[in-house]
C-alpha cells in the first residue's frame, strides 16, 4: 500500500491563493506549510510507503526539510493538467504496488482511518474515491487506472467527482465511493475549521 501526497511549494502568493484575502501571500504559505506537514503524518500513521509528489519540482528547501523530517520519497509532479499528473502519478506507483491511494494537502480532517478505508475498498473495486463536500473529491485510490480516466476534468469547478464517474465508466472502471470530507480551500472554509478546532 503506497500514499501520493500532492503539494505545490509553498512560494508565497502561488500556493492556497484564495486565501490570501483572508491570511495574506506569506500567511496562506505558512498554513500550506502546516497542511503538508500534518498531511504527510496521517499518510505514514496509515502504515503506508507515503511519497510527497512536489510541484515544480523538489528542490524547494521545504520539501527537503519533509524528506529529512518524515523520511519519505521525494517525486517530481510532471507536466500537463492536474489530471494528468494524477494520473501519471497513479500508474507509475502502481509498477511497484498493487494499491495506491493519491491526496492533496487540503483536506484538514483526514484520518489515518480514511486511508485504510480506502486501501480495504481497493480489494473490489479498481477505482475509490472520496468526495469533497465541494463537488471535488479529497482522495483517489486505484490498483488499475488509464491515462484517459482523469483527462479533461474542469479542475476547481465543483464539477470533479461528477467528471471523474462519468470518465471511469467511460473507461470501463468499477469504483467506489467513500463519505465525504471537507476541504479548506476558501475563506469560509478556514472559518469553519477554526470554528470545528481543527486548525
Amino acid at each position: 500500500m503506497r500514499v501520493l501526497v500532492f503539494a505545490r511549494a509553498p512560494v508565497p502568493g502561488r500556493c492556497k491563493t484564495r486565501l490570501i484575502p483572508r491570511l495574506g501571500a506569506q500567511g496562506a504559505a505558512a498554513l500550506h506549510r502546516r497542511l503538508v506537514r500534518q498531511t504527510l503524518q496521517t499518510a505514514l500513521d496509515s502504515g503506508s510507503s507515503t511519497e510527497l509528489w512536489c510541484a515544480p519540482d523538489t528542490h524547494h528547501g521545504f520539501f527537503m526539510r519533509c524528506r529529512r523530517e518524515f523520511g519519505v520519497k521525494l517525486r517530481r509532479q510532471c507536466g500537463g493538467d492536474l489530471g494528468r499528473r494524477m494520473a501519471h502519478a497513479l500508474k507509475r506507483a502502481l509498477r511497484d504496488s498493487e494499491r495506491v491511494s493519491l491526496i492533496g494537502t487540503d483536506c484538514v480532517n483526514l484520518t489515518a482511518q480514511d486511508l485504510r478505508d480506502a486501501f480495504d475498498a481497493l480489494q473490489n473495486a479498481d477505482v475509490v474515491l472520496k468526495p469533497a463536500t465541494d463537488g471535488g473529491y479529497v482522495l483517489i485510490g486505484a490498483r488499475r487506472i488509464t491515462l484517459g480516466a482523469l483527462r479533461g476534468i474542469a479542475w476547481s469547478s465543483g464539477r470533479e467527482l461528477a467528471q471523474t464517474q462519468a470518465r471511469l465508466q467511460r473507461a470501463g472502471l468499477a469504483w467506489q465511493e467513500l463519505p465525504p470530507r471537507e476541504d479548506l480551500d476558501t475563506p469560509g472554509d478556514y472559518r469553519r475549521a477554526r470554528r470545528a478546532g481543527m486548525l
